[in-house]
C-alpha cells in the first residue's frame, strides 16, 4: 500500500511539473535571438523555394522547377508553427500537407504544363499564408494572368508570367502586395 501511495505521489508531482517545464521551455525558446534568426532564415528558405519554382517555370526549365519544388518541400517540413490554438494548428498542418502535395506533384513530373497547372494551385494555397512565411524586408506581390485568371507570387512588381513565358511573358498585373 505504501508503494501505491509513493507511485501516486510521484505521478502527481510529474503531472504538475511537466506542464510547468513545457511552459518554461517555450518561453525561453521564443526569447533567444538565435532561434528568432533561425526561424527567419527558414521563412526565407520557404519563400525562396516557392519563388525558385515560379522562376524556373518562367524560364521553361522543368528540371529546375522539380529541384526547386524539392527544396521548397524540405524547408516547409522543417517549419514549426508557433502560438496557435488547436484549431489553428490543425488547419496549418492540413495546409502544409496540401502545399507539400502540390510541390511533390511539381517535383515528380518533367511535363512543364503539368508543373504550371500545379503552380496555379500551389499559388492559390500559398498566398493566404504568405505573410507568415515572408521574411522581414522582403516584399511579395500577388500577380494574375488575365487570360487564365491564374495567380502567382513574385518578389518584384515586374510581370514575368510563368504560365505563358514564350508568348505573353509580360502579360499580367499586380493584384495585391505584402
Amino acid at each position: 500500500m505504501k508503494t501505491y501511495f509513493k507511485v501516486l505521489g510521484l505521478a502527481g508531482l510529474l503531472a504538475f511539473s511537466i506542464p510547468a517545464m513545457a511552459q518554461l521551455s517555450s518561453k525561453t525558446e521564443v526569447a533567444t535571438p538565435e532561434l528568432a534568426a533561425q526561424r527567419e532564415e527558414l521563412k526565407k528558405q520557404v519563400t525562396q523555394g516557392y519563388l525558385d519554382i515560379k522562376n524556373s517555370l518562367v524560364k521553361s526549365d522543368s528540371a529546375g522547377a522539380s529541384k526547386a519544388a524539392l527544396a521548397f518541400t524540405t524547408s516547409l517540413k522543417k517549419f514549426k508553427f508557433k502560438k496557435l490554438t488547436l484549431d489553428q494548428m490543425n488547419e496549418a498542418t492540413a495546409t502544409r500537407a496540401e502545399l507539400i502535395a502540390l510541390a511533390d506533384e511539381i517535383a515528380k513530373t518533367q511535363k512543364i504544363n503539368q508543373q504550371r497547372k500545379a503552380l496555379g494551385k500551389l499559388s492559390a494555397k500559398f498566398w493566404p499564408i504568405a505573410a507568415k512565411f515572408k521574411p522581414e524586408n522582403m516584399p511579395l506581390f500577388q500577380q494574375v494572368c488575365p487570360m487564365t485568371g491564374e495567380t502567382w507570387l513574385s518578389d518584384v512588381k515586374e510581370i514575368q508570367n510563368p504560365y505563358y513565358p514564350k508568348n505573353m511573358l509580360t502579360c499580367g498585373e499586380v493584384k495585391a502586395s505584402l
